[in-house]
């Protein structure tokens, strides 16, 4: 298929580009670095580069740029500024807001501008749209929660639903992703490989996670699936406690679990921003499982082991 990826330059893309090239997808890439500032991983010479903001109206004008949509059979958009990785101060939290909801407000009316024949938008989303929880578990069915995430995937969610009729719309709740190179995990295994490892608050918080590789095969298997359309959610079949992760990353790489992180120090560094990682939500892919897709890696400790052996990021 001929593909327009937004939002996929970075941890993500990194594992998904690979893998859709590898498939023999044409894809063009949109991003705000030139061409020589991308991921090396994207560096193929089959790949068409875009250089531009997609928050921004005029970003949308430039020709290559509306080739490239009119083109496209499929658009990925995973567009969005990290939520924990900075405190969450006003301008923060705008920023967090506007990069994706402008982003796909803008993608949205673009393709009907150009009238374009899309046949399918896969469109990002996160489960922080069923709120905090150590009790509740949370399944595509399951009710909007009541905090700034919630509210934030709730207007995102709605902003791609406006898509034309005739393109099939695929939305993924992402959970936690995990690989060595970046995200969550990524900030954690040198902690844990210096023996200073250990849960994050009191560690009963629940961890909804999956492997990057996993959550690629979600993405690609969505392009072709006629079927996959409306909200999946993008989890592992089993969610673990913060304190199951942590115990288990420890004995994967055979190092003590001794030194748990107070939840106060997490909330001077993040402020609000603490919320993601001291509250949690347990989430199950009911969807994904009804549709028969198979994990490659359904358990932590098999997607740990994997991560930390492996010689190269899957």
């Amino acid at each position: 298929m001929r593909l327009l990826l937004l939002g996929c330059t970075g941890f993500i893309g990194s594992g998904l580009v690979p893998k859709l090239l590898h498939s023999g997808h044409q894809l063009s890439i949109v991003s705000r670095k030139k061409k020589n500032k991308v991921n090396p991983v994207h560096n193929n010479d089959g790949i068409n580069y875009i250089q531009a903001d997609l928050t921004t109206s005029l970003s949308w004008q430039q020709t290559e740029l509306q080739t490239a949509l009119k083109n496209a059979e499929g658009v990925i958009n995973l567009v969005g500024e990290p939520i924990a990785e900075k405190r969450w101060s006003k301008n923060h939290c705008e920023k967090i807001i506007h990069s994706r909801l402008k982003t796909t407000e803008l993608l949205i009316q673009t393709i009907k501008e150009l009238k374009t024949s899309l046949k399918v938008l896969i469109n990002g989303s996160a489960i922080g749209f069923y709120g905090t929880s150590r009790e509740s578990i949370y399944t595509e069915e399951s009710l909007q929660g009541k905090d700034f995430l919630a509210d934030l995937c709730f207007e995102w969610e709605k902003i791609a639903s406006m898509k034309p009729k005739k393109t099939r719309l695929t939305i993924i709740r992402t959970g936690i992703v995990l690989e060595k190179d970046g995200g969550a995990l990524g900030k954690m295994l040198p902690v844990f490989r210096a023996g200073f490892g250990g849960p994050i608050g009191n560690g009963l918080q629940w961890m909804s996670w999956i492997h990057r590789s996993d959550y690629c095969k979600i993405i690609e298997t969505a392009l072709t699936k006629k079927d996959w359309e409306g909200i999946f959610n993008g989890v592992s079949p089993n969610p673990v406690t913060m304190s199951e992760f942590s115990k288990t990353l420890g004995k994967t790489l055979n190092r003590p679990n001794l030194l748990p992180v107070p939840g106060y120090l997490l909330k001077l560094l993040l402020g609000d921003g603490a919320k993601v990682v001291l509250e949690g939500q347990k989430v199950l892919p009911i969807r994904l499982q009804k549709k028969g897709f198979q994990f490659q890696y359904r358990n932590l400790s098999d997607a740990l082991l994997n991560i930390t052996t492996s010689s190269k990021t899957s």
